[in-house]
């Protein structure tokens, strides 16, 4: 079965520190990972490389929910992340590798994201589309510097 690949860049004016710990923390991915129309659940998070993590997104007007998890394969701080995503539905097969890159630049920091193996039944333009919702949302989470 074949399968797709996204590539996603974005400037955001955090630090690559802040970018990485929202990929972590498991109330920073349910706050901004879903995409628009979406909640989402972290029932499993231990941010390890050979770590596993687990999360749901539930589709807010139907109600109807979908999870996922995987294995995290490296964790460099601050500079790159790379874990594996499999679907509970069998009808979404195959294992995906996402592969985050930080970048620090002068005006923040450039993130790269390469996700491999997207299941052929899933539409590219509606990946690409997910992902750039939720990274408006990390940036929107990131990007303030609130005093504690």
């Amino acid at each position: 079965m074949s399968t797709g690949t996204v590539r996603l860049h974005r400037v955001i004016r955090a630090p690559a520190e802040r970018i990485y710990r929202a990929f972590l923390d498991g109330d920073a991915m349910a706050k901004w990972l879903p995409p628009n129309g979406f909640t989402g659940k972290v029932h499993q998070m231990d941010a390890n490389a050979g770590g596993r993590w687990r999360m749901s997104f539930t589709n807010f007007s139907a109600g109807s929910s979908h999870s996922f998890g995987g294995t995290y394969l490296q964790l460099v701080p601050n500079e790159t992340i790379r874990y594996t995503s499999v679907f509970d539905d069998p009808n979404l097969p195959g294992e995906m590798t996402t592969t985050v890159t930080l970048t620090p630049v002068f005006c923040g920091t450039e993130l790269n994201v390469v996700q491999e193996g997207i299941p052929a039944v899933i539409p590219l333009p509606a990946c690409y589309l997910g992902w750039q919702e939720s990274l408006v949302l990390l940036a929107q989470l990131v990007e303030p510097e609130i005093p504690g």
